[in-house]
């Protein structure tokens, strides 16, 4: 049988991928239904231009699996994750300082499975329960104005070329299922930031996007067995190309790539860097003008001998007024 160092090791280890770059909390929404991973999400249409005064709605299914390497030294083999995740997102539109603006909450449910190989011997772990809560505010501060009804629909018939550039803010909020016993949590127990910056080149039917976002952590005071954990920034850059069919119908390619995160456990440093590099395929098809719906795929390759690999599978559906 493993040693209890050993299996601390690995739930230790796992806790650390699965929350900070593996937790695949998928949210779906047909304009810019997303993949939404809590270190590294590709989502294409995250700028659109959006009709001010509407309320968006929309939910989701999302099934993950992740391999998950280790430092041999540890003796923790095979290592696999399975998740499913169900997930709903709110999204309202409003003009903000004469910019078109919004505001995003997203809650999910998930449930998890962990298995590998201690010193040989097989172990596996179960979580299941909320995830934390995402809010984001975004602001267009370049291109798609504030308009509502006929003169947003006359303004997108007559916009074949244009430029957008847009800011936001998303907060990962401590809400989750979170054991200060437990190693593997759903939730994080912390404060996690993220500014972001877009660009969005249409032309025609196609779409051109490039975000780029840093992941700002607060301390998580309430570590396992009393232990602070601390975590540097991680760093994103993402790329879209979207091309729409006919209206209500597009389809969309996208890249990612992120850097940095290590963390430090009560002043010891990990060496655990993450650099990750992400793609994704989307579809979407509006059925009727106030519902639709969505499938995608993502990847996620780790570029350091330890990490993981993910894919996921997800469709949502969406509906607006």
């Amino acid at each position: 049988m493993p040693s209890r160092t050993t299996f601390a090791k690995l739930t230790a280890h796992l806790m650390l991928l699965k929350n900070l770059c593996g937790c695949c909390l998928c949210v779906f929404l047909i304009l810019g239904l997303p993949f939404l991973c809590l270190a590294q999400e590709l989502e294409p249409r995250r700028w659109s231009h959006l009709p001010t005064g509407k309320n968006f709605a929309g939910g989701g299914y999302a099934y993950t699996e992740a391999d998950i390497f280790f430092d041999p030294v540890l003796r923790i083999e095979n290592v696999e994750m399975e998740m499913h995740t169900w997930a709903l997102k709110y999204i309202r539109t409003f003009e903000l300082f004469q910019k078109s603006a919004r505001i995003d909450f997203t809650q999910a449910y998930q449930e998890g499975r962990w298995t590998g190989l201690v010193d040989g011997v097989p172990s596996s772990i179960k979580r299941s329960g909320l995830s934390d809560s995402l809010l984001r505010c975004a602001i267009n501060l370049y291109g798609a104005p504030p308009l509502e009804g006929k003169e947003f629909a006359a303004y997108r018939t007559k916009a074949n070329v244009e430029t957008v550039f847009g800011t936001a803010l998303v907060v990962q909020l401590p809400t989750g299922d979170y054991m200060n016993d437990k190693l593997i949590n759903l939730g994080t127990n912390r404060y996690t930031f993220r500014p972001q910056l877009g660009v969005v080149h249409n032309r025609g039917k196609w779409s051109m996007e490039l975000t780029g976002e840093v992941y700002l952590y607060t301390d998580n005071d309430d570590f396992f067995n009393g232990n602070r954990l601390e975590q540097d920034p991680y760093y994103t850059v993402q790329t879209h190309l979207v091309y729409t069919i006919r209206p209500g119908i597009w389809t969309a390619v996208g890249a990612g790539y992120g850097y940095g995160g290590e963390s430090t456990v009560s002043g010891v440093e990990k060496n655990d860097r993450r650099e990750n590099l992400a793609w994704a395929l989307s579809f979407g098809y509006s059925i009727t003008r106030q519902f639709g719906v969505k499938v995608g795929y993502l990847g996620i390759r780790t570029q350091e001998s330890t990490g993981q690999d993910t894919d996921s599978i997800a469709a949502g559906f969406s509906i607006f007024w």
